[in-house]
């Protein structure tokens, strides 16, 4: 039975489903839980199977379809977040051919919102190899590249030390990864904003600050990625009305270790030290 087909207050009332491959897309559910109050929301975090940025994209197409058709099937969820951005570029458009009465939403990296960000129109991202490597992202690169420099940089490693909560990893990578790029400041010809293209990332904004300083933005996606979802559902008229009781408005699932990433949700869940960030795959 299609959504279309069933009443808008009885689809109202059924959760939103949110993807990632690991812990990253906590980044994007915290904003997410403060844009819609009133939701109930599914995690699935696919553990067993990350990091997909250093997977192939059938591989991470096979994995994305396979947990959207089982939220599907299990939930009835009203809405599909693709907290990935490795996902979101491998496997967005078949999902929404295969589902198309739910409104599915996905992350790519910021390049647009750090164009108009940014004063001297040279622009960082750090993002996954299979993001920076794929068709999508490609093309986005391309049609923005006369308005800024971009310093692309694989950050092989860092999803997977961040999923580990390995303190001195994430250390080292930040300072490696931020070391390839080049002079951080606002002065011309420096490099002023830096995305961050995939969500694991902002967990990890504090090392990432350390070393570019201060006074460089960094632009992550959860917020606009929020947003998104309210103006879909919203369209559809199928925002939920009651409040939510927070004893059942949150289910964690996994394919890997269950309590490794409640205890993820337990540290990562509050507001995000990001608060930059304006572009939505829709």
């Amino acid at each position: 039975m299609s959504l279309a087909s069933i009443g808008a207050a009885d689809v109202a009332d059924r959760p939103i489903g949110v993807f990632d491959s690991g812990i990253g897309g906590l980044s994007v559910l915290r904003a997410l839980r403060a844009e819609l109050p009133n939701e109930r929301f599914v995690y699935f975090a696919d553990t067993a199977h990350a990091p997909y940025g250093e997977r192939d994209e059938a591989y991470v197409i096979a994995r994305t379809r396979a947990a959207a058709a089982d939220l599907v099937a299990r939930h009835a969820v009203k809405a599909f977040v693709v907290a990935c951005n490795t996902a979101t570029a491998a496997a967005i458009h078949l999902l929404r051919a295969e589902h198309p009465g739910i409104a599915l939403v996905g992350v790519e990296p910021a390049l647009k919102p750090a164009i108009a960000a940014s004063r001297t129109r040279h622009i960082a991202v750090l993002a996954t190899r299979a993001t920076l490597a794929s068709a999508k992202f490609a093309a986005l690169h391309a049609a923005l590249a006369g308005q800024a420099t971009f310093s692309l940089v694989p950050c092989d490693g860092l999803a997977r030390a961040i999923e580990a909560d390995d303190h001195a990893q994430v250390e080292a990578l930040c300072a490696r990864y931020v070391g390839d790029v080049r002079v951080f400041g606002n002065d011309d010809g420096q490099v002023d904003t830096l995305v961050l293209g995939c969500t694991h990332y902002p967990f990890a904004a504090d090392a990432l600050r350390r070393h570019t300083g201060a006074s460089v933005r960094l632009i992550d996606t959860g917020v606009p990625v929020a947003q998104q979802t309210r103006r879909l559902l919203a369209g559809a008229g199928r925002l939920a009305e009651r409040a939510r009781d927070d004893e059942v408005g949150l289910t964690f699932e996994s394919s890997g270790d269950l309590a490794a990433l409640q205890s993820a949700a337990r540290r990562w869940l509050a507001p995000s030290p990001v608060t930059d960030g304006l572009q939505a795959e829709a």
